[in-house]
């Protein structure tokens, strides 16, 4: 039935306008984002029959979630509702943004704590029905990162997933405000089992897996396509179920100037796109997110490596240039930025 179901939290997006501090601003910026809605998102809205599943209460701001999702045409019917107590002993989360500029970098800060996806229980969701006649499941480091419940339903979802005959990507997304490295390893090193296709940068692979990219720098700022070839080998050897491990590659040069790649391993050999040098940041919350909407979508097109490593990088440094976590960049635009097209205005 569906191109793609992604799993896990979303939240609403409260950002202050204009790179103001949110201690500064009278107003402040809704919408929705979390990392597999993004995807689920991104892909439908580039062609993909999508659906989305979690777990959310029954109030304004689930609706508000799911109306986001619904709006792009993500099936949400399988979405899990919680009754509101108004009380709040259950929540949906929220996480509030500063975009940065120069020297400053932006900064994230998550309200999710009691969300309802914590709560959510293996046996909750019936996946077997969920992905029938689907094609590829999508999952992040940040669901299992939210409880043990939520990881175990994450392992429950992959594996049977993978019986089913699913191809399985997982973005290992790390996330400090979540878990320890310690954690993440502990809980990732089993997930990865069950994985086909592999996403995560330097940190990623460092912290959540322990795989450590020698020279990167400690803030994980620079661009170093060399540094991955030994990481990825490792990976590769470790997890032979892992049949390609994709990455983004950033070189932070200020709070909005980055150089941006991406690069793909399909088991053989290394794909690189072509660097995206100097993008201009409207907003990079959600590039990451991208990569993976880009190259799932390549993947289920049979495109070859090589042509998905290029859509897929620039698929996901045009979604730099959209504020919001999602990517509104059509086909046709990603394949312009591949070949390097005008920017000149399109009459």
């Amino acid at each position: 039935m569906y191109d793609l179901v992604t799993f896990g939290e979303a939240m609403v997006r409260l950002a202050s306008p204009d790179f103001m501090r949110l201690e500064n601003a009278s107003t402040l910026l809704a919408t929705a984002g979390g990392a597999e809605l993004n995807v689920a998102v991104n892909s439908a809205n580039i062609g993909l029959k999508t659906a989305w599943v979690s777990r959310l209460v029954d109030n304004w701001s689930g609706r508000f979630i799911r109306n986001k999702a619904r709006e792009s045409g993500v099936d949400t019917s399988h979405i899990i509702w919680s009754d509101f107590d108004g009380v709040g002993h259950e929540r949906n989360g929220f996480y509030h943004l500063e975009l940065g500029a120069g020297p400053r970098a932006s900064s994230v800060t998550y309200d999710r704590g009691y969300t309802a996806i914590s709560n959510i229980q293996p046996g909750e969701l019936d996946w077997t029905s969920i992905f029938d006649g689907a094609k590829w499941f999508h999952l992040s480091g940040i669901t299992p990162a939210l409880s043990e419940t939520a990881a175990a339903v994450s392992k429950e979802a992959l594996e049977i997933a993978r019986k089913l005959g699913l191809e399985t990507s997982y973005d290992l997304n790390f996330r400090s405000k979540l878990w320890s490295p310690e954690e993440a390893q502990a809980v990732n090193q089993d997930l990865v089992k069950f994985v086909t296709v592999l996403i995560g940068n330097e940190e990623d692979f460092e912290k959540s897996l322990g795989f450590k990219a020698e020279g990167t720098t400690e803030d994980f700022a620079e661009l170093d396509p060399e540094s991955y070839k030994e990481v990825v080998f490792r990976v590769a050897d470790t997890y032979p179920n892992v049949k390609k491990i994709g990455t983004t590659l950033r070189d932070a040069k200020t709070g909005w100037l980055n150089d941006w790649r991406t690069l793909l391993f399909d088991g053989q050999q290394f794909y690189l796109s072509q660097i995206y040098k100097d993008l201009e940041l409207v907003d990079r919350v959600g590039g990451g997110d991208s990569f993976s909407s880009g190259l799932i979508y390549s993947l289920l097109r049979e495109k070859s490596a090589q042509e998905a490593v290029d859509f897929a990088g620039a698929y996901s440094a045009l979604a730099h240039t959209f504020p919001g976590d999602f990517n509104w960049a059509t086909v046709e635009e990603a394949e312009k930025a591949m070949q390097s097209g005008s920017v000149r205005i399109s009459r």
